[in-house]
C-alpha cells in the first residue's frame, strides 16, 4: 500500500493529502514511510519545493511510487498470496508455507514474469489516487478551517492538528472509495495462480459487473475504510515521537537519515496495527471470486471471529514477512526516484 499511492505531492496540504490516505487506505508500509520522509524533507527545504508546480510535484511523487511498486511488486504478490491462502486451502497444511518455498512455487509453475501479477492495475491506480487525495483534502482543510475560524489564524497547533487527522481521513476515505474497484481488481488478478479466470484489467472488470453486478467492485470497501483513522493516528503519533527522541538524543544526525529510519518504524507501527484489516479487506475482495462459493457470510466482523477460530491469531498476520522486507529498499527508490525527477523539472523551464 498502498503505498499506496501518495508519496507525491510535497506543497503542505497535497503532501499530507496523498500520504494522509494512501498508508491508511491500503495498509502500506512503504508508503507511510515515504510518506514521513518526503514530508520531513518539504519542512526543512520549503523555498526549493515552491519551485516545482502542483501537477510537476504529483507527476514526480507519483512516478516514484509507481516506480517503488514495480521494485517491490514480487514481494507485495508473496503477500497478497499468503494473506489469501486460508480461504480454500486445508489450515494444517499452512504451517509449512515460507516466502521461499511460494517464491519457488511461483517461479516453477507460473513463471518469472507472474511475480509482477497485478502490477499494471496498481500503477495505473496511483495517478488517479493521488489527484483526488490532493484535491479532497484541499477542499476538506477550507471547509474545516472554515468551521474552526481558522482561516486567517496561523500557529494554533491544535486546530492545525484538527485540520490535518480530520482533512486527511477524509480525503483517504474519498479517494479510497472513488478508486477502490482499481485495488480490488488488482487483489484478484494477483492472488490468480495457475488457472487464470480473469484474463486482464479490462476482463476483469467485465466479468465482476456481469457476474457479480457494481457493487461486487466494492466489496471489503469497509475494512478498508476502518483502517484509516488508526492508521494516520499511529503513523503520525509514532513518527513524531522516534524523531523527537532522536533529535534529543543525537542532534547532529543527518535529517535524511532520521526522517528515512524513522519514517520507516513508523510504516511498520501503523501498518503491524492495522494489517488485520488489510487481509480481512483482501479475503473479502476475493468473496465469490470465479465463481467460487462464499466464504464470510456474515459481514467484516464476522470474517474476523471465522479466521481466529480458523487460523488463530497468527492467521490475522499471514503474509506480513514479505510486507516487511519491502521498508527498506521501498522507501529507498522513492526517496532517490523522486529527488532525481524533482532535479530534472526544476531544470525545464517554467511557461508561466
Amino acid at each position: 500500500m498502498n503505498m499506496e499511492a501518495r508519496v507525491g505531492a510535497v506543497v503542505e496540504g497535497g503532501q499530507r493529502a496523498l500520504n494522509s490516505a494512501a498508508a491508511a487506505a491500503h495498509g502500506s508500509i512503504v508508503d507511510a514511510g515515504a510518506r514521513k520522509f518526503l514530508q520531513q524533507q518539504h519542512n526543512n527545504s520549503q523555498q526549493q519545493h515552491s519551485q516545482l508546480g502542483i501537477i510537476q510535484q504529483l507527476l514526480a511523487g507519483g512516478v516514484a511510487g509507481a516506480f517503488s511498486k514495480t521494485c517491490t511488486a514480487p514481494l507485495a504478490r508473496l503477500t497478497i498470496l499468503f494473506q489469501v491462502q486460508g480461504m480454500h486451502s486445508d489450515v494444517t497444511a499452512l504451517s509449512k508455507a515460507s516466502i521461499w518455498r511460494e517464491a519457488s512455487r511461483v517461479m516453477n509453475e507460473e513463471g518469472f514474469r507472474a511475480f509482477w501479477k497485478g502490477n499494471l492495475v496498481t500503477i495505473a491506480h496511483r495517478l488517479p489516487y493521488s489527484s483526488v487525495s490532493f484535491y479532497a483534502y484541499e477542499r476538506y482543510k477550507s471547509l474545516l478551517q472554515s468551521a474552526l475560524g481558522v482561516e486567517n489564524h496561523r500557529g494554533n497547533g491544535t486546530a492545525d492538528l484538527a485540520v490535518h487527522f480530520i482533512g486527511g481521513g477524509m480525503a483517504g476515505i474519498t479517494a479510497a472509495s472513488a478508486t477502490y474497484p482499481l485495488d480490488l481488481v488488482r487483489t484478484r488478478l494477483a492472488a490468480q495462480r495457475n488457472t487464470i479466470y480473469y484474463r486482464g484489467i479490462l476482463h476483469a472488470f467485465h466479468t465482476i459487473c456481469r457476474e457479480e453486478g457494481l457493487l461486487g467492485l466494492y466489496k471489503g470497501l469497509g475494512a478498508t475504510l476502518l483502517g484509516v483513522g488508526p492508521s494516520i493516528a499511529i503513523s503520525f503519533s509514532v513518527y513524531e515521537s522516534l524523531r523527537s527522541f532522536w533529535q534529543s538524543k543525537r542532534p547532529n544526525d543527518s535529517t535524511v537519515m532520521v526522517s528515512l529510519a524513522c519514517g520507516s518504524l513508523s510504516g511498520i507501527a501503523s501498518s503491524t496495527a492495522t494489517f488485520p484489516l488489510d487481509l480481512v479487506r483482501r479475503r473479502m475482495q476475493l468473496e465469490g471470486a470465479g465463481g467460487r462459493a462464499r466464504v464470510y457470510t456474515t459481514g467484516l466482523f464476522g470474517a474476523f471471529s471465522h479466521i481466529i477460530k480458523t487460523e488463530g491469531l497468527r492467521g490475522m498476520y499471514r503474509g506480513i514477512l514479505p510486507e516487511y522486507y519491502k521498508v527498506v529498499p521501498g522507501v529507498g527508490i522513492v526517496f532517490m526516484t523522486y529527488e532525481t525527477l524533482k532535479m530534472l523539472l526544476q531544470c525545464i523551464p517554467s511557461s508561466n
